[in-house]
């Protein structure tokens, strides 16, 4: 028996060692993205197909399923077979935010069935304002509210939503103020009341908000970030007033659950050099979002931080998805 064993030692190392060697792709890539084409998510799943087939001859396609809030997508990328050839792009909204909030309809559960791959790209929130707000500034902002508590109202996508937790996150770390939240069904409607004047402020992406905002339509009060915006570098920063403020509205990716390691791997390293890519700088820039270098681990851990972030904000605002 034990002769037996020492010489079925040899093969089973030798097949360790295939495995070892690095997964190549044989068949096309698809990334499924729970979003419409021209959206942001799109654009990052396009910009990443094309830099890896440009650099490597790998066929990446890009599969649009939108609906149920993107989850359509990731319920799809789920049920695929764990062979590195159905990955999927995953928001902080659903991947973060969503498992904290209570009433969210997830309908799947995502830390069983998914697995993080690495994180792409990253854009950051702005605050945006009606044009006759009577207030200039974030302190000018946090004063006129905590002056007229309940006053100052905001709007937001839904309830649950980024925009939402944003708004309640920037009254609790500015003292407790009291905002007045009128949800919306998506963020078309909602700026479209900010710009009217019919509600005071927004958060959203800076990506969708500055057309609106160059436009003479709203005023962008500040940007919630570190550093400035490629896209655009003279806005305020947030942070300078209110510290905790820096908000990145990500978006990885993941793949269906047993994922081998080595699989996951070569796919992190393939869309990361792709998001890295300087024939990609310019059209990032173009929509104020830059690389996000996390691989697995980094990234799986980003997003328990980010739910612990979230889900602190849900409870202490007492926000709910329904």
């Amino acid at each position: 028996m034990l002769r037996r064993n020492l010489l079925a030692a040899p093969l089973v190392l030798v097949a360790a060692s295939a495995r070892a060697q690095q997964w190549v792709p044989k068949h096309p890539i698809k990334i499924l993205v729970g979003y419409a084409p021209g959206g942001t998510a799109d654009i990052a799943a396009r910009l990443a197909a094309d830099s890896i087939q440009r650099l490597h001859g790998y066929t990446v396609v890009v599969d649009n399923k939108t609906g149920a809030g993107g989850f359509i997508a990731l319920k799809a990328v789920a049920q695929s077979p764990p062979d590195g050839y159905t990955v999927g792009i995953g928001i902080m909204g659903q991947l973060a935010v969503g498992p904290v909030v209570p009433g969210s309809q997830i309908p799947l559960d995502l830390d069983k069935e998914l697995v993080p791959i690495c994180n792409l790209v990253g854009v950051p929130m702005a605050l945006i304002v009606r044009i006759d707000a009577p207030f200039k500034t974030v302190p000018e902002l946090v004063a006129y509210a905590k002056a007229n508590p309940g006053k100052v109202t905001y709007a937001s996508t839904g309830l649950g939503s980024t925009n939402q937790l944003g708004a309640e996150f920037l009254a609790a770390e500015a003292g407790g103020l009291k905002l007045n939240h009128i949800p919306y069904r998506g963020g078309a409607p909602a700026v479209a009341d900010v710009a009217a004047g019919q509600v005071d402020l927004f958060f959203g992406n800076i990506s969708e908000l500055i057309g609106q905002a160059r436009g003479g339509r709203v005023r962008v009060l500040a940007l919630a970030s570190t550093k400035p915006s490629p896209l655009a570098p003279e806005l305020p920063l947030l942070t300078k007033d209110i510290p905790a403020l820096d908000i990145n509205n990500w978006f990885g990716l993941v793949g269906p659950a047993g994922l081998p390691v080595d699989i996951k791997g070569v796919l992190a390293k393939l869309f990361l050099e792709a998001m890295s890519d300087p024939k990609n700088a310019d059209a990032l820039a173009q929509q104020g979002l830059e690389p996000i270098a996390q691989g697995p681990e980094a990234f799986a851990a980003y997003i328990q931080k980010d739910r612990e972030r979230w889900g602190k904000v849900a409870r202490e605002g007492n926000v709910r998805a329904q």
